[in-house]
Formats: structure tokens, C-alpha cells, sequence
């Protein structure tokens, strides 16, 4: 990242003295508070993946001794973290469709690289869980706070802007947090100089892109996260996958990324791509059929299958209480069955299973994923009924088995959050974070969701209009259909493409 006279600039754009000298200040603060050494040496293998190796032929990369040396041959690195779920399924649609056009996929968790890594990101992810989970909790700070610092839209512009600077964070919008960003993730460079340098490596958080071009690699492609323009997730000397025409533009223009809204100098084209939505190579190809089996069961009168996903953070617990509870009476009708995925959330279950206590013989619960893979597959020709819930011990299947669940359910209910993106007819509740609300935008509009229901009330009408009634259901799969022939859903195949200049050929699938 350069530096001119005392500013900071990307993309031939400066940020002032002031923040420059604040973002050099905070860096130092995480070097002295980790012990950061700039000479460290990492030792990195590869193993098999314990979870996504029977699904990808995933590979996972360690610090270690033992284990594959990792050589750029037909490799593609996945490099991701938790921070929610969404980055970790954006990697597997990398992994998945890396897979399917011939590589071999590679699995970079920074959370499981011991070191300054881990430390930092732990630290951040704890601020952002807290704070993700106190805006279901409170309204006012919701709505004065963590919309503003989620979308650099101010409510009340001198009480939001002191909050967000001695609480929480410059809001993600502006280009200054870019650079604070950048310049926390050059310490995480160690660890990416361990690779080769021109090994194909997708990223799907940009802590990930920036650690990596920090490193010297020379092959970086990010794939990038929700459908409101922000401005840290830039990564100058890395090539960006966008998911939507107007993404595309937003940062195109830098839209919005100075706080005073002043014209910006643009992004250039070679570092920016349109590449539609990022979504796993099993389900993009199987749109047609599980579609099709979604219209059968509806002209069938089957229970309507709902899936509702909880989110890493683990937040809006009395939104899945109440929709359990208004689901019930229909599940015994026959009208409804309801899948609930908890992920790997065990204090959720513990505190919904007290709050379910009369409803405990419905309960079926299937908490590993042999048991969650067998009951999938069992139901994809099978009728199904009751409720059902999932829980696991570990991220990658928690993430992974809404993904395959949701080939074999009608209506999926979550929050706008990366689900968004999937092409599965979908009711959206409430968002958590403004940033998240153009995701529920894209999918209304596009046609494989609903718009954002913004009270439980809301959410419920929905449910009970896409249990009794049919048009909606049958519009979403004909969208959803359309959406994928004009490529819509291709986002993460053109992203190996660009790390790799190999063309995806569905022809040969």
C-alpha cells in the first residue's frame, strides 16, 4: 500500500494525515499487543480435510511439519475465516466449483493457523459477535449504531460518528477503514510468503485478500461478500469477483466512500469483474431437477418443506422460537415439515430446547452429518413431515449442511446474509446489519425470494402465504430457472476462472 507525503492512498485516492497517523497507531497497538515478529517462519503442509475431504477431495493447509508440501501443480487455494458463515460458504462454492473444473481445491482457515493470525482475527471476531448480537438485543443501539457502521449511513450523524469511532469502528463503508483494515492484515503476510507466490488463491474475506497480497502473491482473486459496496473490501493488486451489476458499479465509482461524498477516482476495469452470484457447483447444476421436484411435491399436496438457518453469530433466538412455535400446529396438520439448523450453536439448542419442552416427542434431531447426509438423501424421493433439527461440533459442517439441505426443501428462511444469493426460493426475515438488506433487494427482484420481512409478523404472513398458496412458490422456480440460463448463479465458476485462466465448460459436466 503507498503512502504519499503522509497519506495513505488507493487506487490513486488519499485519506488524510490524521487517519493515516491513526491507522499507523493502531497497527503498532496489535504489533505490541501480539508480540508481532516480522522474521517469523511458518512451516505449511497439506492434509486431508477431516470434513471437506469426502465432499470436495479437499484439502486442508496447516502449520506443521508433517503433510503434502504445497506446490502450485493443479492447485487452488481456498483461504478463508469465521467471521459469521457467510465467508466460509462462500470459500466451499469456491472449493466446489475448483472441484468440478478440474483442480485440486485447498483449504486456508486463518483461525486454524496458530500465530498473530489467529490472535487477530480472534479479537475482532469477539467485538463483531458481541456487537452483532447486542443490535437484535437493542433497538437503539440497532438503529443509531450498527446500521450506521454497517452501511456509512448515518441516523444521527454527531451521536452515530462518536459511537462508531470509540465503540465499535469507523463505519465499513469509507475508504479510511480500508486502509486500517489493509494495514492490520500486513501482519498476517508471514504466513501467505510461506506459499508460492503465484499458487491460484481465492479469497472470501478481504482480511484474507490483503494478508495475501501484503505477502507478495501475485494471483489473487477475491470473491466478494453481500451486495452493498464497501469500501475495505478492496484489495489493490488483487483481481474482485462481484455478485451484482450494481456492486459493480458502487465500487466501480467508489461510491460513497469518503464521508463527505465527494467524487472518487475510479477502480480500474482490470481489477474488477461482474461474475454473478457465488454458489456450490452441486447445486447450481441440479437447479433444473430440484425445482422440478419442488413443483411435484406442491401438485402432490406434500407438507411444504421450510428450512430455517441460523447465522454464525448465533443471534435472533426469539425469531426462531416464535416461528417453531406458529409452525407446529402445522406440522401436525401435515401441512408443513420444518427443518432448523442450528449450526453449531449447542447454547442455542440447550436454551430452545427448554423453551420447547411440551413440543420434545416431534422432535426429531439428527446431530452428525452422516445422520443429516443419509436423511437428505432419503427425502429427495421420499416424502417428509415433523420437525427436525440439526446440530453439529464443527463450523464446516454446520455451514455445509444448509447448503445441502436446501436442494431438498421448498422454502428456505433466513436472514439477507450470503444466503441471499442461492438460487432456492426463499423468505427473508430480518436483517442484522444495514449492509445486509441489498441482499434481500437482489433476491426479491431477481426473483428467488421475498422482500425483507422486517417484523416477526411479517415473517409469519409469509410463511402462511407459501403454505396455502402456490403462485409464489411456482414463480420463484421459474426465476430461479431463467436466472441460471443467463448465467446469474456462475459467480464463483468465473472466479476460478480468473485465478486460473481456465474456461468452465458445462457442456462436458
Amino acid at each position: 500500500m503507498k503512502m504519499e507525503d503522509g497519506h495513505f492512498v488507493v487506487y490513486n485516492n488519499a485519506i488524510n494525515k490524521l487517519h493515516s497517523k491513526h491507522i499507523i497507531q493502531r497497527q503498532n497497538w496489535f504489533i505490541k499487543k501480539f508480540h508481532y515478529d516480522p522474521d517469523e517462519k511458518y512451516a505449511l503442509r497439506a492434509v486431508d480435510h477431516p470434513y471437506g475431504g469426502a465432499i470436495f477431495g479437499l484439502k486442508e493447509i496447516l502449520r506443521q511439519e508433517k503433510g503434502e508440501f504445497i506446490e502450485k501443480g493443479n492447485a487452488v487455494v481456498c483461504s478463508t475465516i469465521r467471521m459469521g458463515f457467510g465467508h466460509y460458504r462462500i470459500a466451499m462454492a469456491g472449493a466446489s466449483c475448483a472441484r468440478a473444473m478440474g483442480f485440486t481445491p485447498y483449504w486456508l482457515d486463518l483461525l486454524a493457523i496458530p500465530g498473530i493470525t489467529t490472535e487477530v482475527i480472534n479479537y475482532c471476531n469477539r467485538n463483531y459477535s458481541f456487537f452483532s448480537r447486542l443490535s437484535q438485543r437493542s433497538k437503539l443501539f440497532n438503529k443509531y449504531v450498527w446500521e450506521s457502521v454497517t452501511t456509512g449511513e448515518p441516523t444521527l450523524p454527531i451521536l452515530s460518528s462518536f459511537l462508531n469511532f470509540y465503540i465499535v469502528s469507523w463505519p465499513w463503508r469509507y475508504l479510511k477503514t480500508n486502509v486500517k483494515d489493509y494495514k492490520m492484515s500486513e501482519l498476517f503476510k508471514n504466513l501467505f510468503q510461506a506459499l508460492p507466490p503465484d499458487i491460484p488463491i481465492l479469497t472470501s474475506h478481504m482480511w484474507n485478500c490483503m494478508g495475501a497480497v501484503a505477502g507478495g502473491m501475485t494471483n489473487v482473486v477475491d470473491m466478494m461478500f453481500d451486495n452493498w459496496p464497501m469500501a475495505f473490501q478492496l484489495t489493490e493488486g488483487a483481481k474482485h469477483g462481484v455478485q451484482s451489476p450494481s456492486g459493480y458499479y458502487g465500487f466501480r465509482t467508489m461510491r460513497g466512500f469518503e464521508e463527505t461524498n465527494k467524487i472518487m477516482n475510479p477502480v480500474p476495469p482490470e481489477a474488477l469483474f461482474y461474475v454473478g452470484h457465488h454458489v456450490d457447483h452441486e447445486i447450481v447444476e441440479n437447479i433444473e431437477s430440484d425445482c422440478a421436484a419442488r413443483l411435484r411435491r406442491m401438485n402432490d399436496h406434500e407438507p411444504r418443506r421450510f428450512l430455517l438457518t441460523m447465522g454464525g453469530a448465533g443471534a435472533q433466538r426469539e425469531l426462531f422460537k416464535t416461528i417453531v412455535e406458529y409452525c407446529i400446529p402445522l406440522i401436525h396438520k401435515d401441512k408443513i415439515a420444518l427443518f432448523v439448523n442450528l449450526g453449531d450453536h449447542q447454547e442455542n439448542w440447550d436454551w430452545l430446547q427448554e423453551e420447547l419442552t411440551q413440543y420434545q416427542e416431534i422432535i426429531q434431531k439428527h446431530f452428525t452429518w452422516a445422520e443429516t447426509e443419509s436423511y437428505a438423501d432419503e427425502i429427495r424421493t421420499k416424502p417428509a413431515s415433523g420437525l427436525h433439527v440439526f446440530l453439529f461440533d464443527n463450523t464446516f459442517h454446520a455451514v455445509y449442511a444448509t447448503n445441502y439441505l436446501m436442494r431438498v426443501v421448498d422454502v428456505m428462511i433466513t436472514k439477507p446474509s450470503e444466503l441471499a444469493f442461492y438460487p432456492v426460493p426463499k423468505i427473508f426475515n430480518e436483517r442484522i446489519g444495514g449492509h445486509e438488506m441489498w441482499g434481500a433487494i437482489r433476491g426479491a427482484e431477481l426473483g428467488d425470494g421475498t422482500g425483507e420481512a422486517r417484523s416477526i409478523p411479517h415473517t409469519l404472513q409469509a410463511i402462511k402465504l407459501l403454505t396455502n398458496a402456490d403462485d409464489l412458490l411456482q414463480m420463484y422456480c421459474e426465476c430461479i430457472i431463467k436466472n441460471k440460463s443467463i448465467g446469474i448463479y456462475d459467480g464463483a465458476y468465473k472466479c476460478v476462472e480468473l485465478a486460473t485462466g481456465k474456461k468452465f465448460d458445462r457442456n462436458k459436466q
